[in-house]
């Protein structure tokens, strides 16, 4: 297996034991230990730095489970039933009387670890500035390489919480304090986040990255990534001509590989983690189940289906019946997307079809459409018309993925997600959690 870290294998092995002790002990706890002390080199060498950068990236990693079950529950994509936790089949799916609580594990799990790494981030661009022991295009690296991954943890908070805002003090120890910023503005602060990554890193060297950035190991590489994620970022403020702008600075290939882009890697080599996301098929206790809803509405002759796996016996919970698990990790070491060619492509028909430029989506949505087994869009060539498909386009390339509720949301069509049982709710936003 090619791995793209050439840090020395104590630091490595140090890195890679650290992460997989966090994440065995702090699986679904309302709390996570203190980011390692790194503020404490006083004069880093670059060793130690490349070393804080690995594990800052692989930190990444952690809970991220929790983020997708819980946005996966909320937005109807997945059932999760446990025997030990019912809060997925009550809370999440606000069953009679119930609300989201700014104290439970779906929130707080999510929302720590990301804000762990923000730390981690942070501490490395502090002891990064205080070093004489490297050269300043190292140094750019160091920030660009920060200031991006922070802009990412940053999103997916705010993608949880929603209208209700996240922290943004970047500039203390602990970055999840001062007052909230509401959505609008921390969405224009992630993308300004980006943009300063962007200018930082012409002329950077950029640290080592671990294996799943194989293809984005250099400063135009990981430029690429940048872009994605501000592509990202420019829909989701309703700036269209700048998602355009990105894309085209990013790893966007119209008739590319749908599934390039960096990823979460994972690996059996002892001090890594495997993927936290697997679940093997027809488990009887620990599930994560596909929504009835995805299967029944899905066209025939599309491959997506794949993305599930029929079960020998359908399971059921709390009033609530799947026969199908979700199977879009085959393995325990598959790789979880960080941001793909596939979204993207989708990104480009989403702006097209807001700047009415509606040939030039229809192109991409057909890519996509063709890529699985469909035939050529035959539907209204219409501003609404054409949203219809590329929510529905969306809702199927992108499934499990941490993206549906959220389409949802930002488009006013929360109220057409199924509700499964009498007094159910679809919520819109999670709260922010207690401090």
């Amino acid at each position: 297996m090619k791995k793209n870290y050439p840090v020395p294998g104590m630091f490595l092995a140090t890195a890679l034991l650290l992460l997989f002790t966090l994440q065995a002990c702090n699986k679904h706890k309302d709390t996570m230990p203190p980011p390692p002390p790194v503020d404490s080199l006083s004069n880093a060498t670059k060793e130690q730095l490349d070393y804080n950068v690995m594990t800052m990236v692989l930190d990444m990693r952690v809970a991220m489970d929790a983020y997708f079950d819980a946005i996966g529950v909320v937005g109807r994509e997945i059932y999760r039933f446990s025997s030990t936790e019912p809060r997925y089949t009550t809370d999440l799916l606000g069953s009679g009387d119930v609300t989201l609580g700014n104290d439970k594990f779906y929130i707080m799990v999510p929302w720590k670890a990301r804000y762990r790494v923000i730390t981690e981030a942070l501490q490395l661009i502090k002891v990064a500035g205080k070093s004489t022991k490297i050269t300043d295009a190292a140094l750019r690296g160091y920030i660009g390489v920060a200031k991006t991954v922070i802009a990412h943890e940053l999103l997916m908070n705010l993608n949880l919480t929603g209208a209700n805002g996240i922290y943004i003090n970047l500039a203390a120890d602990n970055p999840a304090s001062g007052p909230i910023v509401p959505q609008g503005a921390a969405l224009d602060s992630i993308a300004r986040l980006l943009d300063d990554s962007k200018t930082v890193l012409m002329g950077a060297v950029l640290p080592p990255l671990p294996t799943g950035f194989t293809d984005y190991v250099d400063v135009p590489g990981f430029l690429k990534v940048n872009r994605a994620l501000a592509a990202r970022v420019a829909v989701y403020r309703q700036q269209w001509s700048a998602a355009l702008t990105a894309l085209n600075e990013s790893f966007f290939s119209m008739n590319g590989d749908l599934t390039a882009g960096p990823k979460h890697a994972f690996a059996t080599f002892q001090g890594d983690i495997l993927n936290p996301c697997f679940i093997a098929k027809n488990a009887s206790d620990n599930v994560r189940l596909t929504h009835p809803a995805f299967a029944a509405n899905i066209l025939p002759g599309d491959d997506r289906i794949n993305k599930t796996s029929l079960r020998t016996s359908a399971k059921s919970q709390d009033g609530l019946t799947s026969n199908r698990d979700l199977w879009i990790y085959p393995v325990n070491v598959t790789s979880v997307p960080i941001i793909r060619n596939e979204e993207l492509v989708l990104i480009y028909a989403e702006a097209k079809i807001q700047l009415s430029q509606f040939p030039d989506a229809i192109v991409a949505l057909n890519r996509i459409r063709s890529a699985h087994g469909l035939t050529a869009y035959s539907g209204g060539v219409s501003q609404s018309a054409l949203i219809t498909e590329l929510l529905n386009q969306r809702r199927y390339s992108l499934f499990g993925e941490g993206h549906y509720w959220i389409d949802m949301r930002r488009y006013g069509k929360l109220n057409t997600l199924p509700v499964d049982r009498t007094n159910d709710d679809v919520w819109d936003k999670f709260p922010v959690p207690v401090q």
